[in-house]
C-alpha cells in the first residue's frame, strides 16, 4: 500500500519552543521526530498518532502562550491603572 507520509509539524514545533512555550514545544519536537523514523519503519499508524500527539502539543504550546500574553497584559495595565489613579487621589 503506498501511504503519503504524515506531516511531522516539527518547524511548528520548533518555532514553538522558541517563541512561545519551551515545554509544550520541546514534547512537540519529540513526537514530530517519532514521525520520519515510524513511518520509514513501516509503521504508518504509529506515524499517524505522533504527527496528531505533535499537533496537538504545539496548538497547546500556541494557545498557552496566548493566554499568559494576555493575562501579563491585563496585569501590566491594571498595575499601570493602580499606579495613575494613586497618584491622582495624592494631595
Amino acid at each position: 500500500m503506498n501511504q503519503n507520509q504524515p506531516k511531522n509539524y516539527l518547524i511548528e514545533s520548533i518555532l514553538v519552543t522558541i517563541f512561545c512555550c519551551m515545554p509544550f514545544g520541546i514534547v512537540g519536537i519529540v513526537f514530530a521526530a517519532q514521525v520520519n523514523a515510524k513511518f520509514e519503519a513501516g509503521d504508518y499508524d504509529g506515524a499517524l498518532k505522533a504527527s496528531k500527539e505533535a499537533k496537538k502539543w504545539m496548538i497547546w504550546g500556541l494557545i498557552s502562550s496566548i493566554v499568559i500574553g494576555l493575562f501579563y497584559l491585563i496585569f501590566i495595565f491594571a498595575l499601570g491603572g493602580l499606579a495613575f489613579m494613586g497618584n491622582y487621589w495624592q494631595f
